[in-house]
């Protein structure tokens, strides 16, 4: 039987689309839905149904799929290792959320990169967790660091990391809330107050309140920028009270610049999740920025 056929049958297995299969591939749609209809008419059966949104894999689809994906990507690891010896500098093409990439992901891989033992590139993009998830799947990326575990068999996803959430506050503003919470308690010493915020859903407050109050926040946001550095420059600033990671504010919570505002019992908690192609941890530049992720997050919680 021809590898080509199985590796083609394996990537629309794992992408549960002719067209997404295609791209991944470097093919056209016509050689993709060729090669499979060759590869069904040798095996005498159907392997995958078709949909008006992708392809769902027939019962032979799944037990092929499950014997011959990982021969396939060991495979993939001969040939890759044997290339990694003797090649140029590979580029890993990361995406990520912007602040997390920034403060946490890249300064990690940065360190990978500069160790002469390993020829490494970084290229680095941002994006919501929609945005890299699906970057990924069409090939654009090697890696994915998301707050959204995927779906379905062609991403792997590996958990990273959890980020505390804390609320906070300039001290000015810390002192007016602190007069108020004489008189009230909860969520209801924090209502009417200024807030910052990525969004104008208050993705990161509604979260709070959730856990913490498990109410709703009553106040709709002041101050408005997509990216939680600002917000913390604005935070600084006295604009109003914000949700940011600890992470990311405790060298001012250190300095004074900022106050929480509120010690939970159990705080907020978001989890970030490592994503890869399935099977492309075979190579080993991949494989190398995995794990140094992962071995370095450790540091992190």
């Amino acid at each position: 039987m021809d590898l080509a056929l199985l590796r083609t049958f394996v990537t629309v297995h794992r992408a549960g689309s002719f067209t997404r299969a295609a791209a991944l591939l470097g093919l056209s749609q016509p050689a993709v839905t060729s090669q499979i209809r060759t590869l069904e008419r040798q095996l005498g059966r159907p392997l995958f149904l078709r949909q008006a949104r992708g392809v769902t894999p027939t019962s032979i689809g799944d037990e092929l799929a499950h014997k011959a994906a990982p021969h396939l990507d060991a495979l993939v690891e001969i040939t890759e290792t044997g290339l990694d010896d003797e090649s140029a500098a590979r580029t890993l093409h990361l995406a990520g959320p912007p602040e997390f990439t920034a403060a946490r992901a890249l300064p990690a891989l940065t360190e990978l990169a500069g160790d002469e033992g390993h020829s490494l590139s970084l290229r680095a993009s941002f994006g919501t967790a929609e945005e890299v998830l699906e970057g990924l799947a069409a090939g654009h990326h090697d890696m994915a660091i998301s707050t959204v575990r995927p779906r379905g068999t062609l991403l792997t996803a590996t958990p990273l990391c959890d980020e505390e959430h804390v609320l906070v506050a300039a001290p000015d503003r810390a002192e007016l809330i602190s007069a108020r919470q004489q008189q009230r308690k909860g969520a209801a010493a924090l209502e009417h107050l200024p807030v910052i915020e990525v969004h104008e859903s208050l993705p990161l407050v509604c979260r709070y309140w959730a856990s913490v109050f498990d109410a709703r926040p009553t106040a709709s946001g002041t101050v408005i920028v997509p990216d939680l550095r600002a917000v913390l420059a604005c935070a600084v600033a006295g604009a109003g009270l914000a949700v940011l990671p600890r992470y990311l504010c405790a060298a001012d919570l250190a300095r004074g610049d900022l106050v929480e505002l509120h010690e939970p019992t159990v705080p907020p908690l978001r989890t970030y999740v490592l994503v890869v192609r399935s099977g492309t941890l075979a190579m080993p530049h991949i494989a190398r920025a995995h794990d140094w992720l992962l071995s370095a997050a450790a540091e992190w919680c």
